[in-house]
């Protein structure tokens, strides 16, 4: 049994999966609030420009009694469908640009200055003729695609045109009350585009602190973890074998204690490989009982049956040697048995004793060994570790990765 997990830099190699980078994902937007705003102050316009443009067109040519000009009608009428898909294709491409809303809005002001050729008098009243539709459109467009000190005298622009064509067809009812409800849509239509714009300012203030408070966690994290890596480190080396020193179980004059003080300044100074290569777990468990020289361990470790990332490896291996630390501290001269098994998902490995046991739940808080050296060590490698032991019964630690609970 063999569980491979394989970097994306071993593509290709044989025995392994092929990993199949992927499209780098689109870096996250500092202003995610402000960006919606602006895609939905795009596409609105875009769409209220081309439905009601075609629209109006069909609602313009449905009437075309005297005193319409027919010929002047269908030129004009042509332009502004046409502008009004050229309207949509070029705000889709590049945006609702000011030169845009410009142009827009000049042909909707001539469209209303010749009201009296392009509007039969009896649909021109209540605000319901063709040229009504579109002066409304261009100026809700204008409004929310432009700031209000352009967007404004626009709309008010577009109103003084309509009452004035009206004026010119001899209803001056339907100026007065057409201008009017066009000047009500452009003082709405600000207010409601400065409203959403404020929001989503503010919106993406409140993202960004919580970006940073984020970013300020992640660091705090990764500083504790830091920290509590380097006292693991600490705990099992150079701590370990100076409580074994004043234990007595290592005389200060030993061969045993010059081999184990090269191998903590080793450990020490190690750092973690590049790249996490795959490698045989029962190989590094093999170093781990080298340390141990003098501890009757009886060993099943299958050769190269369970293959883990390197990451892995060393975590499993050096919550091992804590485990066999605590063993050679607290029951020497206990029998001890280490078993590496591999899982359909996984790898375990278990370290046990028949020394006199403790109960887990009674171990002070400020004890290091159990709760960082093996539990916190297994658990940043994203596996876990148990602990079943009792007073008279020894202890049995088991290890295992990945973290099935």
């Amino acid at each position: 049994m063999s569980v491979v997990t394989t970097p994306s830099s071993a593509v290709g190699v044989p025995g392994h999966l092929t990993a199949v980078p992927s499209p780098p994902a689109p870096a996250p937007s500092e202003n995610p609030a402000a960006d919606a705003l602006g895609k939905l102050f795009t596409t609105l316009p875009i769409m209220l420009r081309l439905t009601c443009g075609v629209a109006s067109a069909a609602a313009a040519l449905a009437v075309r009694t005297e005193p319409v000009d027919s010929g002047l009608l269908v030129v004009v009428v042509g332009i502004l469908t046409g502008w009004s898909v050229w309207f949509a294709r070029a705000g889709s491409r590049s945006g609702l640009t000011g030169g845009l809303i410009a142009v827009d809005v000049t042909l909707t002001v001539a469209a209303c200055l010749l009201i009296p050729r392009l509007v039969a008098p009896a649909v021109l009243p209540g605000e319901v003729s063709w040229v009504a539709i579109l002066a409304s459109t261009s100026v809700i467009v204008a409004q929310l695609a432009l700031r209000p000190r352009w967007a404004v005298p626009a709309g008010l622009l577009v109103a003084t045109a309509y009452a004035l064509g009206a004026h010119l067809a001899g209803n001056d009812t339907e100026a007065v009350m057409h201008a009017a409800t066009l000047t009500v849509q452009t003082a709405s239509a600000t207010v409601f585009a400065a409203v959403l714009r404020r929001s989503s300012r503010r919106a993406d203030r409140v993202f960004a602190e919580g970006q940073r408070v984020a970013r300020d966690a992640v660091i705090a994290r990764t500083a504790r973890e830091a920290e509590r890596r380097q006292n693991r480190d600490l705990h099992d080396t150079v701590l370990s074998t100076l409580t074994m020193v004043g234990l007595g179980a290592v005389r200060s004059d030993s061969t045993l204690l010059r081999e184990r003080a090269a191998a903590d300044l080793l450990a020490l100074a190690a750092t973690e490989p590049a790249v996490d290569r795959p490698v045989a777990l029962d190989h590094r468990l093999r170093g781990v009982l080298a340390r141990f020289p003098d501890l009757p361990v009886t060993a099943e470790l299958p050769a190269a049956t369970v293959v883990v990332p390197a990451a892995v490896a060393g975590a499993v291996t050096e919550s091992t040697a804590a485990a066999l630390t605590n063993v050679q501290r607290h029951a020497s001269g206990a029998a001890v048995r280490l078993r590496l098994t591999g899982t359909q998902d996984g790898v375990v490995v278990e370290v046990s004793d028949d020394g006199p046991g403790f109960d887990p739940a009674r171990v002070p808080p400020h004890r290091y060994g159990l709760r960082e050296s093996v539990r916190g060590r297994m658990a940043a490698a994203g596996g876990r570790a148990g602990v079943d032991s009792a007073p008279g019964r020894g202890t049995r630690i088991t290890l295992e990765w990945p973290d099935a609970g």
